[in-house]
């Protein structure tokens, strides 16, 4: 492996207007004229891994010397009392846990080139009655284990893929991706607890579903399926409800997606019903979706799985995708109960990697009738993947004074279900709200599938190269924001008050890193987002990505 590290061409986000940073509240006028900009392809040079001696943490000002964000937890697990600033609502009692990668440095020589390639970190708030503890863990996945014992990343994670040593290794590997023994169970993006109380950490491949202990995060064993759907790669983000579990399944054979359903406390996916892809040569990335109560809906952007790649283990311009705008942008639209796919329809070239809510609109002239569309929100990139990237290690650990955090807006899709054969895809609030940053969201889930005013989500104070702000999204009239200068917060996720009945009454957490090497977890009304106080840990957490709540049990 070289020594040195290919670091994409760095481009200074265009700005929509100046950007403002100072105040928690910005509000200015709509711009929609800010929507125009078009995607376009480049190319994209990369490596799965550099040695730890071409890594520099210090960045352009030598600020970043003690950045926990990006940085590898220093031991495998943790756990004790935390100090409390401020007063925590009583009410407030039950575990938070977060998901995400937390090891990149592998061995003594090896470093992951990409955001997303590292090794699961859980990280464990249980909040009683005013006070904390916490603790944090890694994911034993098997490719975590056989990394430390090998002292270098044997399976295929997201940016990285073993080099074949000879012919045989090379069809090795290729036995291994169509059987997937050779991707990753690496569950580093999503933790969520299923309706029967047992708690799933996952990520892309089917493999990577694994059961943990949500008390001690020790990880049980592998969820396996009982099915035989199969699938080798899967939703990120399945939609789970006390009752059931709904997730996506790519097909790269024959491109398109099973939509599939399984009851809680079981593992068996059914079939709901399937779509396929209008596009080619394969299906898009799919790492998240967005459901109503009546429908699912599949995206289809350009941004494709490359088979040559799988097949041949190399990196393709993504990675594992292609960035084809000329394959064409689709959503598809499934009914829930018949699996019969209710609309198709060509969009303009979108960029999503987490979709925000969705909901039906009813026609005017057929009050409670059939609907006459389908609104669906997402964190839109404006048709570039750019944001990819932007998201290698090293630019994550540099460029912290530079504008080059893409561009990225409240997309709003709305399908028509009347068989119109195009869709349409406009910003949903002003971007200059939220510094034209809008990443990792969450609302409250008793809004899912309905009709919602309030996102919660990681926008952008500029310059930055990385999401530094907290945002929540008013639908209706504008942002309000919380910014703490040197700081990294993860995803905000709602917490509701016990009984309440207005969608922002609650509290909102976001894990923190800062510059100074600390970590804590803020804790912000998310009525007035401002701060109700801090639960710090002793030392500095890296950034990670989605998290979820388990209420006490009565």
């Amino acid at each position: 492996m070289a020594a040195s590290l290919l670091i994409p061409t760095l481009r200074t986000a265009p700005a929509l207007s100046p950007p403002r940073c100072g105040s928690r509240e910005i509000t200015h006028p709509r711009n929609e004229a800010s929507t125009a900009r078009r995607a376009r392809s480049r190319p994209c040079r990369v490596r799965a891994t550099t040695t730890l001696q071409a890594e520099d943490a210090a960045g352009d000002n030598g600020a970043t010397k003690q950045l926990s964000a990006f940085t590898s937890v220093r031991q495998e697990r943790w756990q004790g009392d935390l100090a409390v600033d401020g007063r925590l609502p009583l009410w407030l009692n039950g575990t938070y846990i977060r998901n995400g990668p937390g090891m990149w440095d592998v061995g003594e020589e090896h470093a992951f080139h990409h955001l997303f390639d590292g090794y699961a970190t859980l990280v464990r708030i249980s909040f009683r009655r005013g006070r904390a503890t916490g603790a944090h863990r890694q994911i034993e996945s098997e490719a975590y284990k056989a990394a430390r014992a090998r002292g270098r990343p044997l399976l295929r994670e997201f940016s990285h893929c073993p080099a074949p040593a000879n012919l045989l290794d090379r069809l090795g590997n290729l036995v291994g991706l169509v059987t997937g023994a050779a991707l990753t169970d690496n569950p580093n993006s999503a933790v969520l607890p299923l309706g029967d109380g047992r708690v799933m950490c996952l990520t892309e491949t089917t493999k990577s579903s694994v059961l943990i202990d949500p008390d001690t995060l020790e990880t049980l064993e592998r969820f396996r399926y009982t099915d035989r759907l199969g699938g080798m790669v899967q939703s990120a983000h399945p939609i789970v409800t006390e009752s059931e579990f709904l997730t996506l399944l790519p097909d790269l054979a024959r491109p398109g997606h099973l939509v599939v359903r399984m009851e809680a406390g079981s593992n068996e996916r059914k079939a709901i019903g399937r779509v396929d892809c209008r596009g080619g040569p394969s299906p898009g990335w799919l790492h998240s979706f967005a459901v109503t109560e009546k429908y699912v809906v599949v995206p289809e952007m350009p941004l494709r799985y490359s088979s040559a790649s799988l097949l041949k283990s190399e990196l393709a311009e993504f990675y594992a995708f292609e960035w084809l705008p000329a394959s064409g942008s689709y959503m598809h639209v499934m009914c829930k109960s018949t699996g019969k796919t209710v609309a198709s329809v060509e969009v303009p070239p979108f960029m999503a990697i987490h979709f925000i809510n969705a909901y039906e609109e009813e026609a005017d002239d057929v009050p409670g009738g059939r609907p006459a569309a389908v609104v669906v929100d997402c964190c839109e990139h404006y048709g570039d993947p750019a944001i990819i990237e932007a998201l290698v290690l090293n630019r994550l650990r540099s460029f912290r004074d530079k504008d080059v955090l893409p561009n990225a807006r409240v997309g709003r899709f709305r399908i028509p279900l009347d068989g119109s054969p195009f869709g349409e895809l406009e910003t949903a609030l002003d971007p200059e709200e939220h510094g034209r940053g809008m990443d990792m969201c969450s609302i409250n889930p008793v809004w899912l599938g309905r009709r919602y005013r309030y996102v919660y989500a990681c926008g952008a104070c500029r310059p930055c190269n990385f999401p530094n702000m907290l945002t929540k999204v008013d639908l209706v009239e504008k942002a309000t924001n919380w910014h703490e200068k040197g700081s990294v917060p993860s995803e905000p996720f709602f917490v509701a008050r016990p009984g309440a009945t207005d969608e922002d009454d609650g509290v909102v957490i976001s894990i923190v890193s800062s510059d100074n090497g600390e970590g804590y977890a803020l804790v912000l009304d998310a009525t007035t987002f401002e701060e109700i106080g801090r639960v710090r840990f002793p030392y500095g957490l890296p950034y990670g990505f989605h998290g979820c709540w388990i209420p006490v049990k009565d």
